[in-house]
């Protein structure tokens, strides 16, 4: 190895660099280098643990990740879809150490946060159909500077699509048009429900206001320069976006632009996990079976505690349903 390192620096690689890249540190490789024999003294743990996966048990994970039908499901998600199928192998961290073992996943380019104040505007939800949230995202086609534009309005507390639509243009006639239909399809009485949206023109133009007023929605807006308060939305576009289904080149026209929404919005609703309610499909929440499925996940996890019990070192994962979702929760205040 320290053969491997001198031919890497001597083609100029950084010793720091080359040394993260085979798993030692660079302090490491200088006292090896002044042993006289220069060799590897690693010898792994003296004291295996007694609870860990045998190679058979490491074997089956990594071909389980592996498996065309789980290779682009983490293992946040891979969890709790083999639970429904009454299988229990091994918990996430496992799984993602076995990932970073045996080299199975690229490094997630990490994304920059900085801070900014919530919007004041608190609204709960303790079941579907009490407080949405509406954005309008761009589209691609084929002209530089001419997008489609994505109309689309989210269930917060169950985080299910209830309605979308793809048009040529920004419009308040349009949303205003769009929100009631919805109400109509859903067959939903819209009195007192709350719908949020950031403060663009079709969000507060006059055709959407009164609209709503006359639905009897509550209309709740984000404070003006603040991109996130409709953090649900943006959420969900960002999820939109960086599926690897979404297409490398622009729609070509609008009915291309609206059959790929479709069947987005039907794998988002009908099979996509969300990690904010237990890995349950959005459809399923919002329809309510979600109290069975997590209750025979329960059952799973606790069987697989009861065969292995020194795997486990406390309760196992918490598979309650999530009762009440918060729009823009306020922040406790910080110590002064």
């Amino acid at each position: 190895m320290l053969a491997a390192l001198d031919e890497a620096q001597a083609s100029g690689a950084r010793l720091d660099a080359a040394s993260k890249l085979v798993g030692l540190s660079k302090r490491t490789v200088q006292r090896w280098r002044l042993e006289p024999e220069g060799r590897d003294k690693r010898q792994g743990s003296r004291h295996p643990s007694g609870n860990g996966l045998s190679k058979r048990e490491q074997a089956q994970v990594v071909a389980v990740m592996l498996d065309p039908q789980h290779a682009m499901l983490s293992p946040k998600k891979l969890v709790p879809k083999l639970a429904d199928e009454n299988i229990y192998l091994a918990s996430e961290s496992t799984m993602y150490r076995l990932q970073r073992r045996f080299g199975l996943r690229e490094p997630v380019r990490e994304v920059s946060c900085s801070h900014v104040t919530r919007a004041t505007a608190v609204h709960t939800a303790t079941g579907p159909n009490q407080v949405w949230s509406w954005d309008i995202t761009y589209l691609p086609t084929p002209t530089n500077g001419r997008y489609f534009y994505l109309y689309l309005v989210l269930d917060v507390w169950s985080r299910r699509i209830v309605g979308w639509r793809v048009h040529h243009r920004e419009s308040h006639d349009l949303a205003a048009e769009m929100i009631e239909q919805i109400c109509k399809a859903e067959k939903i009485d819209p009195l007192g429900l709350v719908l949020h949206a950031d403060n663009g023109t079709p969000m507060r133009g006059s055709s959407m206001i009164s609209t709503l007023q006359s639905l009897g929605i509550v209309p709740s807006f984000s404070r003006p320069h603040v991109s996130d308060d409709n953090a649900y939305s943006e959420a969900l576009f960002r999820t939109l976006k960086y599926t690897p289904a979404y297409p490398r080149a622009p729609f070509g026209n609008l009915a291309i632009a609206q059959g790929w929404v479709e069947r987005f919005v039907a794998w988002y609703n009908g099979e996509h996990r969300h990690s904010a309610i237990r890995f349950v499909t959005p459809d399923q929440r919002h329809f309510g079976s979600e109290g069975a499925i997590l209750a025979k996940r329960a059952v799973v996890y606790a069987r697989a505690k009861k065969k292995n019990p020194a795997r486990w070192t406390g309760a196992t994962r918490n598979w309650i349903p999530i009762q009440t979702v918060v729009l823009n929760p306020a922040r406790p205040p910080t110590a002064a």
